[in-house]
């Protein structure tokens, strides 16, 4: 009995110990990923903003503005290893109530690295034929501290987003990332002379440029973005460099609470990965090698037992 036992622990001391490994080493990059269901709303503020209003046609200087971004997972059209994610942001004009801008997206991408693939019908605003590549709506799980090339939705194009050193959001440890672009032309637009002060012209087509300083804080452990800083400028100019005309100016701040929450959703994270990761192995591999010591401990108790017992055998038919 005590040798099936032994036996038996010894398997299964095995067993576990090869399950650690698998938990440690296999695991994890099977079943730690972004999410297909992903359903976030992201609230950023501003003050002291100007703008060209299409509803008063002129600039409006010292508004107070929202943004409010709703990403929203595409379930169906995902897979085990591709995650489509839709995003829609309104900006809003809250001190005159009326809308700044609305912009959309949908991106598919890597659900353990982020970086962006062309599929599932993925656009930007109207635009479905632009080629999306580099970091997407997160970074890769397990981030370091280099620059990583993310995709600019308004130059359609990545762009670097250089660490900037680490420190904590809301008490959890962040890679601080930055993009600077400086004044540069990425498309045209034609109006009426008027509106940028050449009254003399019925229309004229003026080059539009963007100079902007994008700061994100990103959770190292899981690639989530947990805090965000974008300021920018959108001018028409004419050739020279003059600017006619301010589409919009300003400096959007993540709110306190966006923020909380996104710590939150980060945190409640790391405690899964570091089951899967840490905690799972780490038992597994411990019951693993208790329970095979003690089977082979039981297993060579019986070995000794059968020997002791053979040896104080006396003869079959011997006589006192």
């Amino acid at each position: 009995m005590r040798r099936v036992l032994g036996l038996t622990l010894t398997g299964l001391g095995a067993f576990f110990i090869v399950l650690g490994l698998l938990l440690r080493f296999y695991l994890p990059g099977q079943v730690i990923k972004f999410p297909l269901n992903e359903y976030v709303v992201t609230t950023l503020t501003g003050h002291n903003i100007t703008y060209f209003s299409q509803k008063q046609v002129k600039e409006l200087t010292g508004i107070d503005a929202k943004a409010t971004s709703t990403v929203e997972g595409d379930v169906t059209a995902g897979s085990s290893s591709t995650a489509v994610w839709n995003d829609f942001t309104a900006v809003q004009d809250v001190t005159n109530h009326e809308p700044i801008s609305y912009t959309s997206q949908r991106s598919a991408f890597d659900r353990r690295t982020g970086v962006l693939v062309n599929c599932c019908g993925g656009y930007i605003n109207s635009n479905t034929k632009v080629n999306q590549s580099g970091q997407g709506y997160v970074w890769p799980i397990g981030t370091q501290k280099q620059t990583y090339q993310v995709f600019d939705t308004t130059l359609l194009k990545p762009e670097p987003f250089r660490y900037a050193g680490t420190t904590t959001v809301d008490g959890l440890t962040a890679y601080k990332f930055v993009e600077h672009v400086v004044n540069r032309q990425f498309t045209t637009q034609t109006l009426p002379g008027s509106l940028v002060g050449l009254s003399g012209q019925p229309s004229v087509r003026m080059p539009e440029y963007i100079t902007e300083t994008n700061t994100y804080w990103i959770d190292p452990v899981t690639g989530a973005v947990l805090n965000v800083n974008q300021n920018q400028a959108l001018t028409l100019q004419q050739p020279a460099g003059t600017v006619r005309l301010i589409l919009f100016q300003g400096t959007l701040t993540q709110t306190p609470q966006s923020t909380a929450a996104a710590v939150h959703l980060a945190g409640s994270s790391h405690t899964k990965i570091s089951w899967i990761q840490t905690i799972g192995p780490i038992v597994a591999v411990l019951l693993g090698i208790v329970l095979l010591i003690v089977g082979v401990a039981l297993t060579m108790m019986r070995e000794d037992s059968e020997e002791y017992e053979y040896e104080n055998d006396e003869p079959v038919g011997s006589t006192t």
